[in-house]
């Protein structure tokens, strides 16, 4: 870890001296305004904020691909993982600082936000499926200490923004076309009517998929208005999501990743594995002064058809094999900010209270019907969850005077869980049941600013994770009912850090320690059905580095890279093969985590200003990752490389792009994802050999 962390730092400070000392400035050098986060809950300078802190905006959200996956944005982002799974029926992986890479679909130990608006739900499972990228405008990730402050499960946290609308009018419109039979377009609408700003977008997304039985289908809605109400001023958020019959092609063993890496598992082909989502949200936000609250609601549904097969549902404890979930859910966040003095210096505090509820109806059905297979049966379960949060939280910043600034925070929070059982059989027992967990999370941290244009910070602090319902829906042993056994991961968290922005040029160096207690670990994965445990103490420690530098008037040249060193710190029993009931092969102390790669380099150059050509050429490099928690079946890391080229132009305030993107340019085949601890081998989602992308933009200004 030493050698990576030296390199970065002479990386860093090297170019630094090189700007202040030996180059002179670029005759019309990059603009780059002071950045500004809002991850802290209050608008303030990144300079003076105690995080690791990454915001895109601008030319950082330009896509060369079809602007359907987050993946594309985050690629560049310091510890963060982002892959797409080439499986659009489970979501795409995104993990901070190896946290969330357990997740068998969607999103884990990541909060995630859209305009202010909570996309993560209440009991910790996320989705990004239904993000508006073709509206954002800006994105935020947090990582580190102070994420904790947002909650249950903030091993990060992702805030994305979309257009406020207001004056001048625009109309936007975007279309792309692209390998696999993939093709997306979407419209957007900005303005304002009076005292009311308006902002409304719709997209349509569809692909064949790269791998077989992979096709799938999404349809958006999104709209917020602004608008002044008594002495303050409201903003609605609302956005609908739909996407049918999204084919599941599962995962493959090795020897079928080799011989065909497109094909489907032939489970997903003789149950026609898919899943159907949909989603409605609506939000509020009121501020006068200091005041801000926030309420929303919505409802997911989702049902979904697993390839578990009819023998392994003859016993009566079995939930079947096609799933029929319903879950509306809602909240509210209300916050008081206020700003003294202390010691004659500036001295701001939050304090806040964030409620949240869901209901979710979890009804499980037989997969079969006499000798059909892949249709919905006979019922097997029928389960009334309900989860409940209630956290106050206080914040406070002081200016402590010269270069220093204070910031630290407590949040309280306590999360219960409720479980009725209405699928009461002869052989099925009563599984109702309850459990509550509880955790105060503080945090501190302190910024300095060495000199002009570099600032360190520093911060602890202790965080808390709790298992969503689906990872308390089975029971490791294969009884039935949740599992209520499973407790809540806790961790201690610290980070220090050094930024540099000095004639153009940034950069950051980070280094970073988790220790965890009752790390959450997949237990077991078969035919979609995943059951997880609690395994014993984990460290993740590891360095972020990132460089943002230009070359010239056009050219800019991007880094950054993450070395992390994530491992189990005592032995534990876990499961091998299929239908494990009980662990009995033993991971010693020092084992890897599955699914966390030790090092991952990007890096991107880049061409183009508001008007000509455009380019751009992006290379990652990914270590291999263990795909089981034993750690005995790994993947081989690999480098990929990928090209656009664009222009751009502005007529009369309108303003057009025209970009072809090569994805995966010199056709590598390589694994691109895992699924942990597969019961029947299939570990591997193969990512897709060489794609190409035609789009075009263009936005008219009224």
């Amino acid at each position: 870890m030493t050698r990576p962390l030296s390199l970065c730092l002479l990386a860093v400070t090297g170019v630094a001296q090189a700007q202040a000392q030996t180059a002179p400035p670029p005759a019309n050098p990059a603009t780059l305004d002071r950045v500004q986060v809002v991850a802290t809950r209050a608008p303030r300078a990144i300079d003076r904020t105690p995080a690791a802190v990454d915001v895109l905006q601008g030319r950082d959200l330009d896509t060369s691909g079809n602007g359907a996956s987050l993946s594309e944005k985050l690629a560049g982002v310091p510890g963060v993982l982002a892959r797409t799974r080439q499986n659009w029926a489970q979501d795409e992986q995104i993990s901070i600082r190896g946290f969330g890479t357990r997740a068998s679909f969607g999103i884990r130990s990541v909060r995630l936000y859209v305009d202010g608006i909570p996309a993560t739900m209440p009991d910790g499972q996320g989705q990004v499926s239904h993000f508006p990228l073709g509206d954002a405008t800006r994105i935020e990730v947090l990582r580190g200490p102070f994420a904790a402050l947002y909650g249950n499960g903030a091993g990060g946290v992702v805030l994305l923004d979309t257009d406020d609308g207001g004056a001048p009018g625009r109309v936007g419109v975007q279309a792309s076309v692209g390998s696999f039979d993939t093709w997306r377009v979407g419209t957007n609408l900005r303005g304002a009517t009076g005292d009311v700003d308006y902002a409304i977008g719709a997209s349509r997304f569809s692909t064949e998929g790269y791998r077989d039985h992979s096709a799938a289908t999404r349809s958006g809605l999104d709209a917020k208005l602004s608008m002044p109400l008594g002495a303050g001023r409201v903003m609605l958020v609302a956005n609908a999501f739909e996407s049918p019959d999204v084919l599941d092609p599962q995962g493959l063993t090795r020897a079928q990743v080799d011989s065909a890496p497109r094909q489907a598992s032939a489970g997903a082909l003789r149950f026609n594995t898919r899943k159907s989502a949909r989603q409605a949200q609506l939000g509020a936000i009121y501020e006068l002064g200091g005041l801000h609250v926030l309420a929303y609601g919505g409802r997911r549904r989702i049902q979904q058809v697993l390839s578990t097969p009819p023998e392994a549902q003859r016993s009566p404890l079995s939930a079947g094999g096609w799933i029929d979930l319903d879950a509306p859910f809602g909240g509210v966040d209300a916050r008081w900010t206020s700003h003294h003095r202390l010691a004659a210096r500036p001295f701001d505090v939050v304090l806040g209270l964030d409620v949240e509820q869901q209901r979710q109806s979890r009804r499980g059905y037989e997969n079969f019907v006499g000798s059909t297979v892949g249709v919905r049966g006979a019922p097997r379960q029928d389960q009334q969850d309900r989860v409940r949060s209630i956290d106050p939280y206080v914040q406070a910043t002081w200016d402590v005077g010269g270069a220093w600034s204070v910031s630290g925070g407590v949040r309280a929070s306590r999360v219960s869980f409720n479980s009725r059982d209405a699928y009461v059989r002869a052989g099925n027992p009563d599984d109702s049941g309850r459990v509550s967990y509880a955790a105060v999370s503080p945090v501190i941290g302190a910024t300095w600013g060495a000199r002009p244009g570099v600032s360190v910070y520093g911060s602890v602090g202790r965080g808390f994770e709790t298992p969503t319902f689906n990872e308390l829906g089975y029971r490791s042993d294969g009884g039935s009912g949740p599992n209520f056994l499973l407790k809540p991961m806790r961790m201690r968290n610290a980070e220090l850090g050094v930024r540099l922005d000095r004639r153009g040029v940034r950069g950051e160096v980070a280094l970073f320690e988790s220790d965890t207690r009752d790390e959450l670990v997949v237990n077991s994965s078969a035919g979609g059905r995943t059951t997880f445990r609690n395994a014993g103490p984990t460290r993740r420690r590891g360095v972020e580095a990132a460089l943002r530098m230009p070359l010239g008037d056009a050219w800019h040249l991007d880094l950054s890279g993450t070395w992390l060193d994530a491992e189990f710190r005592s032995a534990f029993p876990a499961c091998t093969g299929n239908a494990c009931r009980a662990p009995v092969a033993i991971v010693p102390a020092g084992t890897s985590l599955p699914g966390v790669p030790g090092t991952q380099t990007f890096a991107a150059l880049r061409r183009g200003g508001d008007t000509g050509l455009q380019l751009q050429l992006d290379a990652q490099h990914v270590a291999g990752v263990a795909a089981t928690t034993a750690g005995d079946v790994r993947t081989d890391g690999y480098t990929v490389v990928d090209a656009s080229v664009g222009w751009r132009v502005q007529h009369d305030g309108d303003r057009g792009r025209v970009y072809l993107g090569i994805a995966n340019l010199l056709d590598r085949r390589y694994v691109g994802s895992v699924i942990v601890n597969d019961a029947n081998g299939r570990y591997f989602e193969p990512a897709a050999e060489r794609a190409l992308t035609l789009g075009v933009e263009w936005n008219w200004v009224d």
